[in-house]
């Protein structure tokens, strides 16, 4: 058992089956909030899971300082804001750590591999943030939050891999792709 913790597909079981247990994804009351729920974990989850299949342990480090600061953060700002949800549970709603979590996975896909790998996942982030109002769990704002905090610590911690970056570029009368690599 203790092999399989520190095995590459332990890791990404366990993250998957920590999130999958939490007791939002147990009470979960539509279809629309179910998907939600599930793609909160799995977005980080498929992150963190690359960087594990590529050996990037650069990138495995950068994973665990930019989700640890995004949930850090948010449940900082959740027990320090206090703001009741909108179903008027007894559940702080500012920010939405749905939403944090899917746009912190995003975007470490996004900075550390390039945006082309990522636009799946910031669908899928999207749908998260929309899920969590669809569902009336949070507030426009709430969900707004979550995803700029997820956004700004894997801005912040991740750098690209192997030093390649892979942008696409458009503009009103060129379309093209920037190629950049550090050395």
């Amino acid at each position: 058992m203790v092999n399989l913790l520190h095995s590459k597909s332990g890791k990404i079981l366990c993250i998957v089956i920590s999130g999958l247990l939490s007791t939002e994804t147990i009470s979960a009351k539509s279809n629309t909030e179910t998907i939600g729920d599930i793609l909160s974990v799995a977005i980080p989850a498929i992150a963190y899971g690359t960087t594990l299949c590529l050996d990037d342990e650069e990138g495995e480090t950068q994973f665990y300082k930019s989700y640890g600061t995004t949930i850090a953060s948010t449940y900082l700002l959740k027990y320090t804001v206090r703001e009741q949800r909108p179903d008027s549970t007894d559940k702080d709603s500012f920010p939405s750590g749905h939403t944090s979590s899917a746009f912190s996975g995003a975007t470490l896909i996004h900075k550390r591999y390039g945006l082309e790998y990522a636009i799946p996942a910031y669908i899928g982030a999207i749908y998260v943030g929309y899920s969590r109002v669809n569902s009336n769990q949070h507030y426009t704002r709430d969900v707004l939050a979550g995803a700029a905090l997820g956004i700004a610590s894997s801005w912040y911690f991740t750098t690209s891999y192997k030093g390649v970056e892979i942008q696409p570029i458009v503009g009103t009368e060129y379309n093209g792709v920037k190629l950049s690599y550090v050395f």
